[in-house]
């Protein structure tokens, strides 16, 4: 009998792969470990509904216990993997048990970035999120370290609950390495507008709150690959295919460095659903013998107070910036270039020019930061 797929990482990325698998018609066994003790779950909501009751914890599983049962995919939760034996296919965890593998899927995700911040709270898993959400609940002042995604999102949550809410960021700007800094403005602006205290180039310790959230950045989890023999750098090394230097195992999600077509070709990790989601699905075909390279648009959204922003494409690198209409209506579009060429886009309040630029970067299009700039130039047109 195959020993099938074991796929390490209860995420998104992890049940995923399981999903797709399946949809793709393999039907050899299929393991997913997780460390949690729930069903796989969502996160995008921990920053933003669960924080405001708006979704309860309970709502928050990508499928319910039963899907799993129903498509032969054994899930194995509260589980740490110890180890990976490479000679012998087989997967070891802490507790001793042992899945061998056909193929193996490092799934495992990314952790915090931790500050030496007595009784801080930071936000990545739903444990974590529900102590947020209660400790929220108590709190009259919020401080917020890190004006990244999380950061200003909590922030938004937290106004939006009636807090005073202070950010601090040891950064020019929130959000910059992300975005412009003509969006980085507007967010600030925004920020500031509904009452939050934003504080960039921030060195010092923040003065104390009744709840001080740390939100600056992850890690990806690569020690099992590492011990393994595997190459890591900034996330566990992988080909065009995410498949590593092992033919039997692959690795997505926020915890895989691949080469991206949308970076030139350059290392890259992303942190996305649409990142995770797209990656499970290029390694299920490979398993199922329907290899492609991955190719897939990144892509991105945050949501804070009535905006929201959708990322499309990479901005590093950018040499001409430009916008296609004001930040004063509270919709626009950054238009990132290279060289001429059309690289990203951030679209605020904007869905349909954010799907337009989406298939444009996929086609290759060629656009103009003239047209790009120009209100009257319909995007769809120029597919």
């Amino acid at each position: 009998m195959s020993a099938g797929v074991v796929i390490v990482g209860g995420g998104q990325a992890g049940y995923q792969t399981a999903a797709s698998l399946r949809s793709e018609g393999y039907t050899e066994p299929i393991a997913i470990i997780g460390d949690e003790a729930g069903v796989p779950y969502q996160r995008p909501p921990l920053s933003k509904a669960l924080l405001l009751g708006k979704q309860a914890p309970d709502r928050l599983a990508l499928r319910p216990a039963n899907w799993y049962v129903d498509r032969a995919v054994q899930w194995i939760p509260d589980t740490r993997v110890h180890s990976i034996d490479r000679s012998t296919r087989t997967v070891l965890a802490e507790s001793g048990a042992r899945f061998p593998y056909d193929y193996l899927v490092l799934a495992t995700g990314a952790r915090n970035r931790t500050l030496n911040t007595p009784g801080a709270l930071y936000l990545r898993t739903l444990r974590e999120g529900v102590a947020l959400q209660e400790r929220l609940q108590q709190a009259s002042n919020v401080t917020v370290i890190g004006g990244g995604f999380i950061g200003l999102e909590v922030a938004a949550a937290a106004r939006a609950l009636g807090k005073t809410v202070a950010v601090y960021d040891t950064g020019p700007r929130v959000m910059a390495r992300a975005v412009c800094p003509e969006v980085s403005q507007y967010f600030e602006h925004t920020h500031a507008a509904q009452g939050v205290s934003i504080h960039t180039n921030f060195s010092a310790t923040p003065p104390p709150a009744d709840l001080t959230l740390v939100g600056i950045g992850v890690i990806p989890n690569t020690d099992l690959a590492e011990m393994s023999g595997l190459a890591v750098a900034n996330g566990i090394v992988t080909d065009s295919y995410l498949r590593t230097a092992d033919p039997s195992i692959f690795a997505i999600g926020d915890c895989a460095s691949y080469p991206n077509p949308f970076a030139a070709g350059g290392m890259v990790r992303l942190e996305s659903v649409q990142n995770a989601v797209d990656q499970a699905l290029c390694v299920a075909r490979a398993i199922v013998g329907k290899p492609a390279p991955y190719r897939a648009v990144p892509w991105f959204w945050t949501e804070q107070f009535d905006i929201r922003m959708q990322m499309a494409g990479i901005g590093t690198g950018a040499d001409r910036i430009v916008l296609r209409g004001s930040t004063s209506d509270r919709k626009f579009s950054a238009v990132y270039f290279k060289s001429g060429r059309l690289i990203a886009a951030d679209s605020i309040n904007q869905p349909a020019e954010h799907l337009a630029f989406r298939k444009l970067l996929d086609a290759g299009t060629p656009v103009t930061p003239e047209q790009a700039v120009d209100l009257s130039t319909d995007l769809k047109s120029l597919l």
